[in-house]
């Protein structure tokens, strides 16, 4: 059963912010979108490029590396639909954000 890992402080993302957490080993890309926070598995399916280093644009994060981009919302690659990188839910409590690991 997944469970939620406090992954960072929501006031030290402002809107359009991304930030790579590392939580028991494995990194994740976070995004903070018009307030909403959301995850995804930060390694670029294309080359492992480090999708929280990426430039966020609405929803839609480019990997910093090669140019790929990927709906932060729900992984799916809008560059290679036929590919996409794991979606994590996260939740806000108090000034902490979650992440369901």
């Amino acid at each position: 059963m997944a469970s939620f890992v406090k992954a960072a402080k929501a006031s030290e993302l402002k809107s359009g912010d991304a930030r790579v957490v590392e939580i028991e080993g494995k990194t994740y890309a976070l995004f903070n979108v018009e307030g909403k926070f959301y995850s995804i598995d930060n390694t670029c399916v294309h080359r492992g490029g480090p999708l929280g280093e990426g430039f966020l644009d609405g929803t839609v994060v480019t990997c910093p590396w090669h140019a790929w981009q990927y709906e932060v919302t729900t992984g799916a690659c809008k560059t290679n639909p036929t590919v996409a990188v794991a979606c994590h839910a996260t939740k806000v409590e108090g000034d902490d954000v979650l992440i369901s690991v």
